[in-house]
Parts: structure tokens; C-alpha cells; sequence
């Protein structure tokens, strides 16, 4: 008898076919990769054993015993729990109160924050994120935002626990502590499932692996039978090859960007560099080490920057969002669901949002045009949506990471600066925006990445740019990438003499 069991699971929304008569088991104390692009229905399926969304048929068995969670809290009775993939808090209630909104502890009527705070202390301790329970979850980065979400999952007592890309917000250090994390709950029994679009996470991790590809099941097999380019062809379908870019055999063009003497109090102080047409500048440094936070003040979000700011030889307004667009400056932020989308809105709104300027007349959006650039797009991205009048919540997260990079591609930037591209993002698609990026530089744009992917800011860049601690501490030429040689910058570690 098998401990967990799904059978022939169907699920649809408007306009897509989620989930097509999904069937696997999961052995228990296991850890079950589950696999697919972007779109696929692996978070649906996550969802549905969690008590998120309800199957339209099918069944699971647990143990057997048919069981059907309505809500998330009837899942966690059944012990499941799921570390989501898009984190869902309350920003303005303390980490406290968000781990325990579920079972809130009281006396006599009023809510005992002494006990809410020793149960959330110990809830972090349980994987060594010793936070001060009492700050507001909306000080945390993105990182510390997934760890509390995991200490949340950790502290129900589950006996099954479904994880959603849970690395794609965690540094290397962090992501490691989440793997030793990971075999400790093995090690007591519990069950993962873990979605993840990392193959070196999955291979390093899992005992066996399902692939899912346009809501159907592909196959389950043990890691030890497969391989990545076995798995890369079960999920897409195709063969996807890596290529060397074709804007680094090309000659650069003018200058688009100088940046000199940037600061912002608290952040990064003196950093200086500069883009031209056609080349692809990679940003690398450990989490914290400010590189968002210069692309922000770059694009004019931070009010405290100091320093220059030039685009084609004309200095920009520090702080000034408007001036940075009108210069041809666009950025898509590493945080989509805060920054980049309004989720509310649908897909043809998204991705003309950046340039209504240029959609109105009259002080009327030309609605035909709007729906020729965000379908023009929506294809050339791939976007998998019933439509772009569905709404951008509803898709998939990589889908989303698609429509607020379209968002940019409408606007035809001069300088198009990219904060973790493709966090989130199938193998497949990943692929796909690597190639469209390349493209922009073949046409002249001038591209800035940001990625915590080494293996990625090396294959995309014709030079890399190295911070540490609000710094730039170094400059690689293609020629010289390897991934201990940016390590070592990045970490501030001289090279190891040669002995003889």
C-alpha cells in the first residue's frame, strides 16, 4: 500500500485545463520532486493536496484512506502543509502574529502575547532562524519572508509538507541550511514534495521524481533513472541546447549608461560603471551586497541617492521615475508580485502599463492597439494564459515573471535593467528569455542583469560587475568567468597560492 496516492486528479479554471487525470504515488519519508514548465499544474496539484483548491474529480488516498481537505486548516488536521511559491503575509502584523494567525493563543478573551511570542520563538528556532518575532514581516527581505513561511510549515507538526520553489527567494547560504533542513524532516518521517525548477536541487534532494507537462502525467520514475536532459525532454517536449550568445561576437555601440559616485546611506556608496548599446553587463554579488538597490536608485526609486546618473550623455534627476522612463530606462524588479505586476489587473493591462503614454490619444487608451502590442508579446513570450483579459494573479508564476517582462519589451527601452530574469521560471522558458535578451543586445539595447544564478550571469554577460557589501569590488571579462574566481570576489576571499 502506497502512503500517498493520487488518482486520475482533474482540475480546470476559465479557459484552461489545469490538471488532466493526474495519477502517481508518493512513497512515505521520501522526497518527491514534481516537475514541469511553467504552466504545467505542479502548484495546482501542491494546492489541491493542501486544501488551497478543490478537485473538479479524482481522489487521494492517504494511507488508504480517501481524504478530501476543503480549506487549508481541514489539510493541516490531516497534517499537510505547503510552503508556498508567491508568499502570502500580512505585512504590517509582526512575524508573531502571522505565524500563529491560525491558533492565535488567548486568555480570558484577550490574545496571551507572551505565549504568541515563545510559540513563534520556538517555531524559528525549529530551523534556526533566530528572528526577533516581534518586527513586522514587512521589514524582511524576500529570503527571510520564505523562512518564516517554512517555520510556519515545520510548526504545525506535518507529516507531509509540499514545497514550492522554495529556494527561489533564498541565498546560497540560506538555501543550504534549507537543504540541511530538508534531511533533518526526512530523517523524522515527514514527506516532501518538492517543486522546483532547479535541476541541482532536485538531483541533490530527491528520491524520485514525477514530470507533469499541459496538466497531464508524463511519468514517475527514481532519480537514480534519469538524467537533466532525460527530465528537460519530459517536460518541454523538445530538446532545449544552451547557445553562446550571438551580441558577444558583435562590436559595442555608444555609451547608454554612466553611472558615477552613486551612494545611498545604509546601501552602497561609491559605485561607478557604465553600459553601452549591444552589451549585456552581468551584476553579481551574495544577497545583501546591494544590487538591487543600485538598479532602484539607477531607475529613480531611491529619494536618498546621491551622485550621477547619465543615459546617452544626459544626466537624470536622482529619484525621479518619470525622467528614467522618458530616457528610455525600464526595470523589471526582482520582486514581481510587490513591484513589477498589479495582480488585480489583467494581462493586457500588465503589459501595457509602462507605456499608456504612448497608447493614449485624447486622453483615451487606443484599446485595438493596446490588445495588437500585448497579444504581439503574449506570443512572442509564450505567455500560457486562457487569454490576456485573464487576470495576472491567476496565472502561474513564471507566467507572471513573463507579462512584467513584456511589460518592458512594449516599451522598447534604451537600457532594459533585469532583476533575477528568470526566478521561478521552467527550464524551457528560461531558455527563452536567455535568447529574447540576447536578441535585445543584437538590436542595440543596452541590458543590465541582476541574478543570484552564477551559472546564468555568466552564460548571459559580455562582462560582470562584482559587489560586496555595497561596493563594487571587481571586473571580470567574458574571458576570464569561472564560477570560484566570482565566488571569491563576492565573498572577498583572496585565491589560494599555488604550491609546488
Amino acid at each position: 500500500m502506497s502512503f500517498l496516492n493520487f488518482r486520475a486528479i482533474t482540475k480546470g479554471f476559465p479557459g484552461v485545463q489545469a490538471l488532466d487525470g493526474v495519477s502517481f504515488q508518493v512513497a512515505q519519508g521520501s522526497c518527491h520532486a514534481l516537475m514541469g514548465e511553467n504552466g504545467a499544474g505542479k502548484s495546482t496539484l501542491g494546492k489541491i493536496l493542501a486544501g488551497v483548491y478543490t478537485p473538479d474529480s479524482g481522489a487521494i488516498e492517504l494511507e488508504g484512506t480517501p481524504i478530501a481537505p476543503e480549506t487549508p486548516l481541514a489539510a493541516r488536521h490531516l497534517g499537510i502543509a505547503m510552503v508556498h511559491q508567491e508568499l502570502a503575509f500580512c505585512p504590517n502584523l509582526s512575524i508573531a502574529e502571522n505565524l500563529c494567525m491560525g491558533s492565535i493563543p488567548s486568555r480570558w478573551g484577550w490574545v496571551d502575547r507572551r505565549k504568541m511570542y515563545r510559540q513563534a520563538t520556538a517555531m524559528l528556532e525549529a530551523i534556526g532562524a533566530p528572528f526577533d518575532v516581534r518586527r513586522p514581516i514587512g521589514q524582511l527581505s524576500t529570503g527571510q519572508e520564505q523562512l518564516v513561511q517554512i517555520a510556519a510549515a515545520v510548526g504545525t507538526g506535518a507529516r507531509i509538507i509540499v514545497f514550492d520553489e522554495p529556494t527561489s527567494s533564498l541565498s546560497v547560504a540560506e538555501s543550504e541550511h534549507l537543504f540541511s533542513l530538508l534531511q533533518r524532516l526526512r530523517e523524522r518521517g515527514i514527506t516532501i514534495v518538492y517543486v522546483s525548477h532547479r535541476m541541482e536541487e532536485i538531483f541533490r534532494l530527491c528520491d524520485a521524481i514525477t514530470v507533469l507537462r499541459d496538466g497531464r502525467h508524463v511519468i514517475t520514475e527514481s532519480i537514480s533513472d534519469t538524467n537533466n536532459d532525460r527530465v528537460i525532454r519530459q517536460m518541454v517536449g523538445r530538446d532545449v541546447q544552451a547557445h553562446e550568445p550571438a551580441h558577444t561576437a558583435r562590436p559595442l555601440g555608444d555609451e547608454i549608461l554612466r553611472v558615477e559616485g552613486l551612494s545611498s546611506p545604509g546601501k552602497f556608496s561609491g559605485i561607478s560603471f557604465s553600459v553601452r548599446a549591444g552589451e549585456v553587463v552581468g551584476l553579481a554579488g551574495l544577497v545583501g551586497a546591494g544590487r538591487s538597490e543600485v538598479a532602484q536608485a539607477i531607475f529613480g526609486i531611491d529619494p536618498a541617492a546621491t551622485g550621477r546618473v547619465l543615459m546617452e550623455g544626459r544626466q537624470l534627476p536622482l529619484g525621479d521615475v518619470s525622467a528614467a522612463l522618458s530616457a528610455g530606462l525600464g526595470l523589471l524588479p526582482e520582486d514581481r508580485k510587490r513591484m513589477g505586476l498589479v495582480l488585480s489587473m489583467n494581462c493586457r493591462e500588465n503589459t501595457s502599463l509602462a507605456t499608456l503614454d504612448r497608447l493614449s490619444s485624447g486622453g483615451f487608451i487606443r484599446r485595438k492597439k493596446e490588445r495588437e502590442l500585448a497579444g504581439t508579446y503574449a506570443k512572442r513570450l509564450r505567455v500560457k494564459a486562457p487569454s490576456m483579459e485573464s487576470i495576472t494573479g491567476g496565472l502561474s508564476g513564471g507566467n507572471q515573471q513573463k507579462i512584467a517582462l513584456a511589460k518592458w519589451l512594449v516599451r522598447e527601452c534604451r537600457l532594459l535593467i533585469v532583476d533575477e530574469p528568470t526566478r521561478g521560471v521552467d527550464v524551457g522558458a528560461k531558455a527563452e528569455i536567455h535568447q529574447l535578451l540576447d536578441e535585445l543586445a543584437c538590436e542595440g539595447v543596452a541590458v543590465l542583469v541582476i541574478s543570484s544564478e552564477l551559472p546564468e550571469v555568466m552564460n548571459l554577460s559580455r562582462r560582470i560587475l562584482v559587489m560586496r557589501q555595497g561596493r563594487l569590488v571587481g571586473e571580470l571579462p567574458r574571458a576570464e568567468f569561472t564560477q570560484p574566481a566570482l565566488m571569491r570576489l563576492m565573498a572577498g576571499v583572496a585565491e589560494e597560492p599555488v604550491t609546488t
